[in-house]
């Protein structure tokens, strides 16, 4: 009998331990990020403040960055080849919110390997709306907000068929309508901010 109870225990101490793994590891992203309470929304289409990172005519793309945030790791390789496709005719940035531990600008540029501008200002978030990790945002060359939301439906970035940045990218550059997108590419999953914690 006290063989039984400790064998149920244990299987109960393993399915408690498996569950609370999922939950931290995989279901608690894919959950909306909960909308701060201060939170002052940016529509699509408004004038955009990026006059720290403005340099050319062209649109600007800007990566939301968070290297301890899980979902933005695991979309580094989807946002190096959007860098590497669009380069030259779109102006990368990233934005690195992480307010537990500094990175170097170096670090950041090897990541995705990639020589582009790179910067730790909270507010450049503010100024787009954003409140979560990761996040892309794109403005155009008159410096409206074009696109805020996620890359995919997909962690991994890995359906075609969503890809939202990309979408928001070629329409943009074919000068068409701006895509309608639907609530996953426009809501925020991810890690939420001050301290890109789920």
């Amino acid at each position: 009998m006290r063989k039984k109870l400790l064998l149920g225990l244990w299987f109960s101490l393993l399915l408690f331990a498996i569950s609370y793994l999922f939950w931290q590891n995989e279901y608690k992203y894919s959950l909306p990020t909960p909308v701060p309470q201060n939170y002052h929304a940016i529509a699509l289409g408004s004038k955009v403040d990026l006059k720290c990172c403005i340099t050319d005519q062209r649109p600007v793309f800007i990566h939301f960055f968070n290297p301890d945030c899980p979902c933005s790791r695991f979309n580094v390789p989807h946002v190096s080849g959007l860098i590497k496709k669009y380069g030259d005719r779109i102006n990368f940035k990233i934005v690195v919110l992480n307010k537990e531990k500094t990175f170097t600008i170096e670090e950041i540029q090897k990541k995705f390997d990639a020589k582009i501008p790179v910067y730790f200002d909270e507010q450049i978030a503010k100024n787009c709306g954003v409140f979560s990790t990761p996040q892309a945002v794109l403005v155009d060359a008159y410096q409206n907000l074009y696109y805020r939301g996620n890359y995919n439906k997909t962690r991994y970035c890995t359906n075609a068929d969503s890809n939202y940045a990309q979408q928001a990218i070629d329409s943009l550059l074919s000068h068409t309508n701006t895509p309608s997108f639907d609530a996953l590419a426009l809501q925020a999953y991810g890690c939420s901010l001050p301290k890109c914690t789920k």
